[in-house]
Parts: C-alpha cells; structure tokens; sequence
C-alpha cells in the first residue's frame, strides 16, 4: 500500500498532515478522560501506516494507554499511589470487623456457642499436648538400649519380647477380624435387600457387643479358649479374643464407609457393563478405603493398648514364642508389660520409657495407614 492510498483510506484519521492523537497529545496527559483510549486507537492505527505520520502515531497509542490508566483510579488504590492503597485496605479491613460486630450484636446465641467450640478444641489440644510431653519428659531418659536385649530379666527389664508379641497379636487378630468384618459389611450393604430382618439383627448384635467391656470378652475367652478348647494361656487364644472385641468396630465402620459412597458411582459401572462383583471389588471398595482403613486403625489401637483381657487369655510370660507350636505359647504384650512393671512399683522409669515406644508405633501405624489409603485412592 502506498502513502496516496492510506491517506485516502483513513482521512479521518489525518488533520492538516498531522494525527489526530498527535495535535491531541497534551491534552490526553494532562485530563486522563475516555478520550485518551479513543486517542490511543487512533494512534495504533496511524502508526501501521508508511509515512512521516507513524512515529507520530506510536506517540498518540503511548498517550491513549497512559490516559487510559490515569482515568481508571482503581489501578493506583483510588488515588493514584501507594498511600491511597493502603487507606484503601485499611477502610476494607474495618468494614469487615464492623459487619462482624454487628453480626454478633445481631446473634449473641451463636458467638457463644464458637466461642464453646474453641474453647473445646483448645483443651483437647492441650490435653493431648499435656500427655505427649508429660510421657516424653519422663521416659525418653530411660529408652537406653538395655531396654532393647533379646532376653528378659530383673535387671534390663526388656521390652523387645513384649514388643514382638504386640506386633505378632495384632497382626493375628487384625488376619481373624477384617476378613471377617469386611465381607459382612460389604454383604448387609451390596447384596441383602433393604428391610432384611436378618440385617437388622446382625447390627443391633455388633452395636451391641461394641459397648460390652473388654474384661468381659476376657472372661468367655478365658472360659472357652483356655479351658474349653484346651488351648491355654496362649498367643492364639489371646488372638482370637481380641478378633472377636474389635469385630463390631470394623463391621460397623466398614457399613458406614460403603453407604458414603454414592449410588452414582454404582448405576455408571453398571451402565458400561460391569457386573456386581467387578462394581464392588473395583468400584466400591476403593472409593471406601479410607473409611474402612480407618476402623483397622482403631482396632490396631485398640489391640495395641489392651491388658485385661490378654491377662485372662494369653499371660504374661516376657519371651518371644518359639518352636512349631509357638501359637500355644504364653506372651506379654506391650500394655501387660507396663501394667507389670507398674504394678511391681519397682520399674516406674522403664514403664514409663515403654509408654514412649507404644506412643511412636501408634504414630507409625497411623501414618502408615494413611499413606496406603491415599495410595488406593489415587490408583
């Protein structure tokens, strides 16, 4: 194109061989009015033509944007600098203290019951602070590697037996359960019809045995695993007490976390073709696990920190089962451990140095319970 056809084509644009937004160049500086952004296109569109009119043009676009930003004051905090952004915020922050107030004023009710709520939260937190401090202060000096020798005696008073067994019953008990209580969850939840009385009475059974005390299973595991099967005082007979106390838990828990889950996710498996047991097993259960991993954690903690029914049912013997009848042997958990060394009020330090290592395996199963749910969730 040359210089005689864009002169032609955009006459409107050229006054007396000058741009429109170069004879208004000043003006647009010093008003920052809407006309700086009519200026500013003038200006662009003179500058994309060849001629002397082109640096005229760049000036006039410069001019149109920087009228621009002056005549919108919400880019400098309302007035221009930094000190109006600032007053700005200010006025921001009090409006939303005085919209806060006058919502209490309104609602007293409501700031109470917060505020209860806070206080609550605030306790627990200071409860539970309380007691990881109290135990770490006093047993952390003791955890000394005498505590940590194969064998048992008066004089190093080791945990390392009792602390095997704890590992070894609650994986028993935890193989005997969560089969168990899983697979009844997933039938009263997926395949019973709703209104099943048999459901019904399964329930009410597990609410019930959830409630009943721990010396009490202690008691019918003494009477029928010990002396009625003839199994003793023993690693199985403890295990298989404790699977029947922490049943209820993780059917319970299990139930809950398959009803969470949304039918939707059921009705599209089923709309692209799958079956029932696909639907559970790749559908269902995966979307559940970290609601059913949570009723294992509770029941670890739970089997981790019971005493009165493993007295009654597996001993106290200190040694680590050995040998190919070692599920008929006598043990000593972690808890009956300390219960021991407290009660003999000989070994206050060392009880106290076991709570630490019972405190940090809690800790670990936790975690590690919650890096496996996060893994099954995300596969």
């Amino acid at each position: 194109m040359n210089k005689a056809n864009a002169a032609r084509e955009t006459p409107a644009l050229h006054l007396g061989g000058k741009s429109l937004a170069a004879r208004n160049l000043m003006p647009a500086e010093e008003t920052g009015s809407p006309a700086g952004d009519l200026e500013g296109s003038a200006g662009a569109l003179d500058s994309s033509a060849d001629g002397p009119e082109g640096p005229a043009g760049d000036l006039g676009s410069f001019a149109g944007r920087k009228g621009s930003f002056a005549g919108n004051p919400e880019i400098f905090g309302g007035k221009g600098n930094t000190a109006g952004g600032l007053s700005g915020f200010g006025e921001k922050a009090g409006g939303f203290f005085k919209r806060k107030l006058n919502e209490c004023m309104k609602n007293p009710l409501s700031v109470i019951l917060r505020l209860l709520v806070w206080l609550c939260a605030a306790l627990t937190i200071s409860a539970l602070l309380f007691l990881i401090a109290y135990i770490l202060v006093r047993g952390l000096p003791h955890v000394t590697l005498s505590l940590f020798e194969w064998n048992y005696n008066t004089t190093n008073v080791s945990l390392l037996p009792a602390l095997i067994n704890t590992i070894l019953m609650t994986l028993l008990s935890l193989l005997l359960a969560v089969p168990v209580g899983v697979f009844s969850a997933i039938y009263m939840t997926e395949y019973a019809k709703r209104g099943n009385k048999l459901v019904g009475l399964v329930q009410v059974t597990s609410q019930t045995l959830a409630g009943i005390p721990s010396i009490v299973y202690g008691l019918f595991g003494m009477l029928f695993f010990v002396n009625t099967l003839g199994w003793g005082l023993s690693l199985l007979s403890g295990a298989f007490t404790l699977a029947i106390m922490i049943l209820p838990l993780i059917m319970n828990t299990t139930e809950e976390a398959l009803k969470s889950v949304p039918d939707t996710y059921r009705e599209g498996s089923f709309g692209l073709g799958a079956g029932k047991l696909r639907t559970v097993f790749r559908i269902v259960l995966p979307s559940a696990a970290p609601g059913i991993l949570a009723g294992v954690i509770l029941s670890a903690g739970r089997i981790v920190g019971e005493t009165a029914a493993l007295l009654y049912t597996a001993g106290s013997v200190a040694k680590v089962p050995a040998g190919r009848d070692f599920l008929f042997d006598s043990t000593r958990t972690l808890s009956v451990h300390m219960y021991a060394l407290s009660s003999e009020a000989l070994y206050t330090n060392q009880a106290f140095a076991t709570a630490v290592v019972l405190l940090v395996i809690v800790i670990l199963i936790n975690g590690l319970s919650n890096l496996v749910a996060k893994r099954i969730t995300k596969g």
